[in-house]
């Protein structure tokens, strides 16, 4: 799904008036008719709404929405955040059909008396600020966002909850949480990216009119990973275990057997035809027993039970016959370590996903990164990101991630609620899936193995990671169903896999 910025938006609506003559007051209507006909779901009879508008024409659609209301006779009432003087032109003349039809703008301020009005109300429409906000809520708009936040009511947002960065999803002091967003034309950003997609509620993109030819010149960079976007191809009938790929995972270290085990058995479940597992010696008698399907072999390690650098060649050896190499799950962290997977990192010529004390290794020399010549993707969660060197220090996680991307040529996949996938060219994609039933030690494990296995498949890396990272949510999603959010683990995951894989098929 396309996710446009508030500048290209803006360009939208401009281009639709004033080179397609299409009325403002119109789209205006029409944004406002989508966001009653959701308020009539929730408004029982005789039920009490209260707007909420700020002066912007996000506030003239809170005005135009309130007078549809009055005209299907619900008892509404209206409450201006600003100077009656600063309405656009288009809001002053949704004000006189309100008038008209005995409704009347009320002033609302941090310190009027009105602060009561939604004791019994059973609808609230936020209007307030759509997706042109880049400042702090402060005043009246704050307490109403506060009021509204505080309320039983059913809470409608117009376009953007108020508060809420239509590119970033960063929160600018307080932002309305909404049960239900209603954004115009193209979804934006801050609809899926944390936190705010965590306002945002259940999201309808509504057709107000634009053309769609001029929805689909909008060039954006940016796209969120739905079930539409997620493919996988169908196997055919004369193949074999060679022509799903070989997948090398170097992982592992004494008290570290799970994370390999996971990943390994991960790659196998969605489709990857041979599975080898390269382990340091101590643990390969525990690889051997828990793994049936996969191949772990030896590699030299070190008293305390970690690889050792001398071990390089012989992995080099075997990533050079692969088809995809994953390092990092359980490997631990020594000087050893850190020169060995620098070393790989370097000089290894198919592509490599670099998880956990992976990445761990490459933080130590971050530049390592741009000496690289396969392909990279790294894995990392929040804290592995900033050990990293990436800055979220802004609060724009889309932003940081593409910055990061872009810097050091790779693929980055920022985890955590709603994982970022960024491009080096400036590209981004959003998940969709997945929650806190996932919140687990070793569903990273799983990711990595997920996405090394269809790397090695031969789908188009970028699809890979994409469908990767959709499927391990979705099979979160649907453990969380069965068997509900506390007791999912990894393992239960990977089981769930078949389910998830079936869907996108």
């Amino acid at each position: 799904m396309k996710l446009a910025t508030a500048l290209q938006m803006r360009d939208v609506d401009r281009h639709a008036i004033e080179d397609l003559g299409i009325p403002g007051a119109t789209l205006m209507k029409n944004a406002a008719t989508r966001i009653v006909n959701e308020a009539m779901k929730h408004i029982p009879p005789n039920g009490k709404v209260a707007v909420f508008c700020g002066t912007g024409n996000n506030g003239g659609d809170g005005v135009c929405a309130a007078t549809l209301l009055l005209e299907k006779g619900v008892d509404v009432r209206v409450f201006l955040i600003g100077d009656q003087l600063r309405l656009t032109s288009e809001s002053l003349e949704m004000k006189k059909h309100l008038e008209n039809l005995g409704g009347a703008l009320e002033p609302f301020t941090a310190s009027s008396d009105n602060h009561d009005v939604l004791n019994d109300c059973d609808v609230v429409i936020d209007a307030i600020f759509g997706i042109g906000l880049n400042t702090m809520l402060i005043g009246a708009a704050l307490t109403a966002v506060t009021l509204i936040n505080s309320s039983t009511a059913f809470v409608i947002s117009a376009d953007i909850p108020t508060g809420i960065g239509a590119d970033t999803g960063g929160v600018y002091g307080d932002a309305v949480k909404a049960d239900v967003t209603v954004t115009f034309s193209l979804a934006k950003p801050g609809h899926f990216v944390e936190p705010g997609c965590i306002f945002t509620g259940k999201l309808i993109v509504a057709d107000i009119g634009i053309p769609q030819k001029v929805l689909n010149a909008v060039h954006s960079h940016k796209y969120a990973a739905t079930a539409a976007d997620i493919t996988l191809p169908k196997r055919k009938l004369d193949t074999h275990k060679g022509s799903y790929g070989r997948t090398l995972l170097i992982a592992g270290s004494v008290g570290y057997t799970g994370a390999p085990v996971l990943a390994a058995k991960a790659a196998t479940k969605v489709g990857a035809g041979l599975v080898y597992l390269g382990v340091p010696n101590s643990i390969y008698s525990i690889m051997a027993t828990k793994l049936n399907e996969e191949m772990p072999f030896p590699l030299p390690d070190d008293a305390k039970g970690k690889l050792t650098a001398n071990s390089a060649s012989e992995i080099l050896a075997h990533a050079n016959r692969c088809d995809v190499s994953l390092i990092g799950p359980g490997l631990g962290m020594s000087d050893d370590i850190t020169e060995l997977v620098q070393s790989v990192t370097r000089l290894v010529e198919t592509p490599v996903v670099l998880d956990a004390d992976g990445l761990n290794a490459v933080a130590k020399n971050i530049e390592i990164l741009n000496t690289a010549t396969c392909p990279l993707i790294l894995t990392p969660h929040v804290g592995e990101f900033l050990r990293l060197g990436g800055d979220l220090s802004s609060g724009d996680r889309l932003g940081a991630a593409c910055t990061f991307a872009t810097k050091y040529g790779c693929i980055l996949v920022l985890k955590g609620h709603r994982t970022i996938i960024a491009l080096p060219n400036g590209t981004a994609y959003v998940n969709t899936t997945g929650g806190p039933a996932m919140a687990k030690g070793g569903t990273g494990d799983v990711l990595a193995g997920m996405i090394a296995s269809l790397i090695a498949q031969k789908l188009p890396i970028v699809h890979a990671v994409a469908a990767a990272v959709y499927i391990h949510g979705l099979a979160g999603d649907l453990c969380a169903e069965k068997l509900g959010e506390y007791s999912v683990t990894a393992t239960d995951i990977i089981e769930m896999l078949p389910e998830a894989i079936k869907s996108v098929l």
